[in-house]
């Protein structure tokens, strides 16, 4: 009869100690360079479970003899410090940046609304859970994301309850449809990037007037064969187009990309914008299934102008996606009290002109190539 000795069982898991810590540690590095490539921009994703992982065979080398051991550990450990600090802020470890505030029943009739987006997952035929939440939050600002045209003729009967709509539906999971009560001074369907990858950008009025911009977005993932210089220039340009208007803004939509990702950060400087999840967790929406390693792919942004009421991630609906309701209200006194945006850095300028310029060096790329 064949055995195994213990010697050999004990081989076989420093091999797949040190095999897991080089792939943390090589994973991280990756996450570190700054590129547009996609296999290095998708390590921007799980870094709570790469995270972990390193955290388990960090554990375990405490408990294994071999050689090079605590110069694994601590390549290791300072790999798991560079996961824990992109992923720090977004927990109840550190300091809010919008604080939670309570306002009177007249001023919330005048000076808040709510919002409610959910990408419904385009191959999702469950319609009815959908339009069950939708109703349900009975949001004055919708978002829906992947509507081809069966998803639009689906929630039609919903979507006519709202005055004002915007839908651009197409059969490659960008679709876009938004609705609202709110009044609307003007807005507009744009490709800002990417063809056939819209956008809305309008400019809104609370009940009470107050004007603001309004921007919700869907930009394309990192995959293989799909590079980010699109998705980034999309969140770029966004974020100009917020600092140039002069107006408080507020920005919802599926980035397709996390909250402490590079990217996304230079977004919130630029545009000034507020986080209202830092200092209070993920508020994770993605991949639905996965709820100890979900990412939060689904974001709400707004200008210090604002105040935020509530935020929180609904329940599955069919959707590889969360929605994601939230209450804001535009007074400004109250907002620039509460709040604590991220301060602009002294390279910022350039980190934006940089992601433009790699934009633009794609798109003539891809005239001369044409598109993989």
């Amino acid at each position: 009869m064949f055995t195994v000795s213990h010697r050999t069982i004990r081989n076989a898991g420093i091999v797949a100690l040190w095999l897991v810590a080089i792939a943390v540690i090589l994973v991280t590095l990756a996450s570190a360079i700054p590129s547009s490539q996609w296999w290095f921009r998708i390590w921007d994703f799980p870094r709570l479970f790469v995270m972990t992982i390193g955290g388990l065979v960090l554990i375990g080398l405490f408990f294994c003899r071999f050689r090079f051991r605590w110069p694994l550990a601590a390549a290791l450990a300072v790999a798991i410090a560079y996961q824990a600090g992109h992923i720090y802020p977004y927990t109840i470890l550190s300091p809010v940046e919008a604080e939670m505030v309570e306002v009177d029943a007249a001023t919330r009739e005048g000076h808040c609304f709510t919002a409610f987006s959910l990408n419904v997952l385009q191959d999702n035929r469950d319609y009815r859970r959908s339009i069950d939440a939708i109703e349900e939050a009975d949001a004055d600002l919708l978002l829906l994301m992947e509507t081809d045209s069966n998803w639009l003729n689906a929630v039609q009967p919903t979507l006519a309850r709202y005055p004002h709509r915007f839908e651009a539906p197409l059969s490659n999971r960008y679709g876009m449809a938004l609705a609202t009560r709110l009044d609307v001074e003007t807005a507009e369907i744009l490709n800002l990037a990417e063809p056939r990858t819209p956008s809305v950008h309008a400019v809104m009025r609370t009940p009470a007037g107050r004007r603001f911009r309004l921007a919700a977005l869907h930009p394309r993932p990192p995959h293989p064969g799909q590079d980010t210089e699109e998705r980034d220039a999309e969140i770029a340009i966004a974020a100009m187009m917020t600092r140039d208007a002069g107006l408080p803004a507020f920005t919802l939509g599926d980035f397709n990309d996390v909250g402490w990702s590079e990217t996304s950060q230079l977004f919130r400087r630029i545009g000034r914008y507020v986080d209202p999840r830092i200092g209070r967790g993920f508020y994770a929406t993605f991949p639905a299934s996965l709820p100890g390693f979900r990412w939060p792919l689904d974001h709400v942004f707004f200008t210090e102008e604002f105040a935020i009421r509530s935020l929180s991630v609904g329940d599955p609906v069919g959707s590889d996606h969360l929605p994601v309701h939230t209450e804001v209200c535009l007074i400004p006194s109250t907002g620039r009290a509460n709040n604590r945006p991220e301060q602009a850095e002294a390279d910022d300028e350039d980190d934006l002109q940089e992601t433009l310029r790699a934009y633009h060096e794609d798109e003539v790329v891809e005239r001369r190539t044409g598109p993989d």
